[in-house]
């Protein structure tokens, strides 16, 4: 009733422990789960996310992924949410991102991989600048070298491209730069040393151990590993978050209690090892590596980053895929490539001499000396957040057919 009285509103009394979200993960490896956030997490993230990157109020963010506008709102920074499908971030039309950035002047934008991919190969072929643009933001999933390029020659000339790293159950975990990519650390990546994420954020530990597809109850039953040793990821701190709420059984496999504290460590399901700086070079998902059983390599371990880097160094293409065909520990090693745009081969001359320079490539590094395999996708399936991942789970099962079926073309060509 007009002119009546309104009620106050009450703010809910809250700790750090309180349950504040669910927040389900992108099912890129197997089914969502539902991540239990409680408000001490949302809290440091906010903290670690703005003093790490110098994110000031009174900035402008253009946000392709809205879900971090919720982040804006807490540090104070104005969110523009351009005009695109943000469950197709693959197909984004670049000159709407590139308007929004523009337009609005922003000072920052943040977004999958597959959205800077479109934006700077847009901005590179039509000689276009983002001047205001000083902080890129991308996450999901590595970023390409090609993007990290495209992406600082169109910003402003004091401007960087970040690529912070971490899952749904525990992020930020560590961040890197176009910049130190650039100018140091790409060419181990490029050599199949994997890919730097990073130093840590203030408030995370992290530690290497001894993969396992098994559970580990306690710290103290999990075997820290040595710089430079392959191993899974498994990390701690404020940002990490404490259990899932829904497919709760997973927890017996993601979860590792603290011996000394109590507290918990979560498995982050990569696979990497530190460098002598402490930083984490990602080499893929711990469940998408590849145990061969032929010789001379019999019994073996391939992991998909550092095995698909070589492959990825040829001009024609654009990504590839590690995968095993067979059970676990009788693998055979293939890789499934995508060629650059327009790079598709024609005909049965073309795909041959591809392949063939790509297994002359394979040669000339020991860890992919043993893979023979190699087939040709006109597109690589990718999970439905950020249209990055690889779902090499899907690709392993399309290359069994494509091996069958060129076994038995050979057999029937055979007198």
């Amino acid at each position: 009733r007009r002119g009546a009285r309104q009620p106050s509103l009450q703010a809910i009394a809250t700790t750090a422990d309180t349950p504040a979200a669910i927040i389900f993960t992108s099912g890129s490896t197997g089914p969502a789960k539902g991540v239990l956030y409680r408000h001490g997490n949302f809290d440091r993230q906010v903290t670690e996310i703005r003093d790490f990157y110098g994110i000031r109020p009174g900035e402008i963010d253009v946000s392709c992924f809205p879900l971090f506008g919720l982040f804006n709102a807490a540090m104070g920074v104005t969110s523009v949410i351009p005009a695109m499908n943000v469950s197709r971030p693959a197909r984004v039309d670049p000159r709407r991102i590139i308007a929004a950035v523009n337009d609005w002047q922003a000072t920052q934008a943040f977004g999958s991989p597959a959205i800077w991919n479109a934006v700077g190969r847009y901005c590179q072929e039509h000689h276009v600048r983002l001047p205001s643009l000083r902080r890129v933001l991308s996450a999901g999933a590595p970023v390409a070298t090609q993007v990290l390029q495209r992406m600082a020659s169109c910003i402003h000339p004091q401007g960087d491209m970040h690529t912070p790293y971490g899952a749904t159950e525990a992020l930020p975990v560590a961040s890197n730069s176009a910049a130190a990519v650039l100018s140091e650390t790409f060419k181990r990546t490029q050599q199949g040393g994997g890919v730097c994420v990073g130093r840590r954020f203030g408030g995370i530990q992290w530690r290497v151990i001894r993969i396992t597809d098994e559970p580990i109850q306690t710290t103290a039953d999990a075997k820290e590993l040595p710089p430079g040793q392959i191993g899974e990821l498994i990390v701690s701190g404020p940002v990490v978050t404490s259990k899932y709420f829904t497919r709760a059984e997973a927890n017996v496999l993601a979860k590792i209690r603290d011996a000394e504290s109590g507290g918990v460590w979560h498995r982050m399901g990569d696979v990497g090892y530190f460098d002598e700086h402490d930083r984490f070079w990602f080499c893929g998902r711990m469940s998408q590596r590849v145990t061969i059983s032929s010789a001379p390599a019999s019994g073996a371990t391939m992991f998909t980053i550092p095995c698909e880097a070589i492959f990825n160094r040829h001009p024609d293409i654009f990504r590839s895929a590690l995968v095993g065909i067979g059970p676990p520990g009788q693998q055979c090693p293939a890789i499934v490539v995508e060629p650059q745009p327009g790079r598709l081969p024609r005909g049965r001359y073309e795909r041959e001499k591809l392949i063939s320079e790509l297994r002359i490539l394979a040669q000339t590094a020991d860890h992919t000396a043993t893979i023979h395999d190699i087939f040709i996708h006109k597109s690589l399936p990718v999970d439905v957040r950020h249209n990055v991942k690889i779902n090499r789970e899907e690709l392993a099962h399309w290359a069994m057919r494509q091996l069958r079926r060129h076994r038995r073309k050979r057999q029937a060509s055979q007198p």
